[in-house]
């Protein structure tokens, strides 16, 4: 049984993304973050803690539609 993944991506300190890789060839999705508020340029950035919670929430929710043989 194959397994989403989520893969953290953080080139420059305290900023990044959550990649939501699927196994079954869909395009990733990706969460992204910011630590420093004052870097944020878009509302829907939060704080890594945040973020990493909802991709893994995600995450969760679509493993186990693929567990039930669902899309």
């Amino acid at each position: 049984m194959s397994r989403i993944r989520i893969i953290r991506h953080e080139v420059v300190p305290q900023c990044g993304s959550f990649e939501v890789r699927f196994p079954d060839g869909r395009p990733s999705l990706y969460f992204y973050f910011d630590d420093l508020p004052s870097r944020r340029l878009r509302a829907e950035v939060s704080d890594r803690a945040a973020v990493e919670e909802l991709a893994k929430a995600f995450a969760r929710s679509e493993q186990e539609k693929l567990d039930r043989g669902e899309q």
